[in-house]
């Protein structure tokens, strides 16, 4: 049993067409719902939500300080390569852009551990591309061994791997695994990954499930938004994540909210959503869902993210580099996507203090486990 079963039994025509069918009185019956269902979450994300969009927003906002108080937790993704086998057509990394390939050294991942961790973090993401002859188990492990002692929170975003590549990694210190489907759009899903082991949709589809059999402490979810139509991908990705709440209850949960950014090679988005459609998607997830972590990247604007951590965003990273060694190497390399919120960690820290809001460093150790 895994989310493939569940998932071959929804079409993605008949899905969209009852999102958005769905009325102002459906939107009312889910904001006045005591517990609500994903045929509320259809209905908080369809058109017909937008003019409850103010509503939507302060209900968010206080289901989100009743859970995580007002605290933001940040952190900072650290790329350790951009060798990529795979074709992929939105990312900057994919095998056909001609671009000059970094893979760090152990003696570069110490440098920028020693940045990173001097601009105040506790919580890394470690992110590479997807190219198992050079970044596989082996050399994760040993990122791992050398960055624990600097950190007590260590997440990666790397290529799908096995249950029992998870289990190694979980054993030497790995806290949590985030793993993106782009989109769930299976018939164009090839469209987009024309070439490498990522073009196998179902593979991809059913790693979570591997994740959670693996034990992990977290599981990061989201859909890559501007692929395809954003409300129908994200109801199958909160669908996803209400299968995998029942199936690995004892395992936490996050969900991200990437817009495809400028990148070498990246042809423009098609589907895109703009501001208001995205904090009606934030606003909608959180008042479906009030356990799960929502996360928000420097894709996003300064004046953007300086207000949507309000209402109902919990995790946010800050000073970010999309390229290996960006933060002190100095290696010339490509970005994975242009970040749009250039501000350092301690101003982004500053911002969240000036709303009344604790930028939080550190809020896990391992002795807990």
């Amino acid at each position: 049993m895994s989310f493939t079963n569940i998932f071959d039994t929804q079409k993605w025509d008949e899905t969209k067409n009852a999102i958005y069918n769905k009325t102002s009185a459906d939107v009312e019956k889910a904001l006045l719902a005591r517990r609500r269902t994903l045929a509320d979450f259809k209905a908080l994300i369809s058109p017909a939500a937008a003019p409850y969009l103010e509503e939507m927003a302060q209900l968010s906002s206080q289901i989100t300080q009743k859970r995580f108080g007002k605290t933001v937790q940040l952190f900072a993704p650290m790329y350790l390569s951009n060798e990529c086998q795979n074709i992929c057509t939105y990312c900057g990394f994919s095998f056909n852009n001609r671009i000059k390939r970094k893979t760090l050294t152990e003696s570069e991942i110490l440098q920028e551990v020693k940045e990173v961790k001097w601009q105040g973090f506790d919580h890394i993401l470690l992110v590479t591309g997807e190219a198992n002859h050079t970044v596989h188990v082996d050399y994760f492990i040993k990122a791992i061994q050398i960055i624990k002692p600097h950190f007590s929170n260590i997440s990666i975003e790397v290529q799908p791997l096995e249950e029992e590549d998870y289990g190694k990694l979980k054993q030497e210190g790995l806290h949590s695994v985030l793993v993106y489907q782009e989109t769930y759009h299976q018939e164009k899903y090839k469209d987009y990954h024309p070439k490498g082991k990522k073009s196998n949709f179902k593979y991809r589809l059913e790693t979570p499930d591997r994740i959670g059999k693996a034990g992990l402490h977290k599981i990061g979810l989201g859909v890559l938004l501007g692929l395809e139509d954003w409300r129908t991908d994200s109801f199958f990705c909160a669908m996803h994540l209400h299968y995998l709440e029942q199936t690995y209850w004892q395992t936490k949960f996050s969900l991200s909210f990437p817009r495809i950014r400028p990148a070498e090679g990246v042809v423009p988005a098609e589907q895109s959503i703009n501001d208001k459609e995205l904090v009606q998607l934030i606003c909608a997830y959180r008042l479906w869902n009030e356990e799960v972590e929502l996360s928000m990247s420097t894709r996003e604007s300064e004046s953007f993210r300086d207000n949507i951590f309000k209402l109902g965003i919990t995790t946010m990273s800050a000073g970010s580099k999309t390229n290996p060694g960006g933060y002190s190497v100095k290696e010339e390399s490509l970005e994975q996507f242009e970040i749009s919120d250039e501000r350092t960690a301690k101003q982004v820290a500053e911002i969240i203090s000036s709303k009344n809001y604790e930028p939080v460093w550190k809020d896990w150790d391992r002795t807990f486990q």
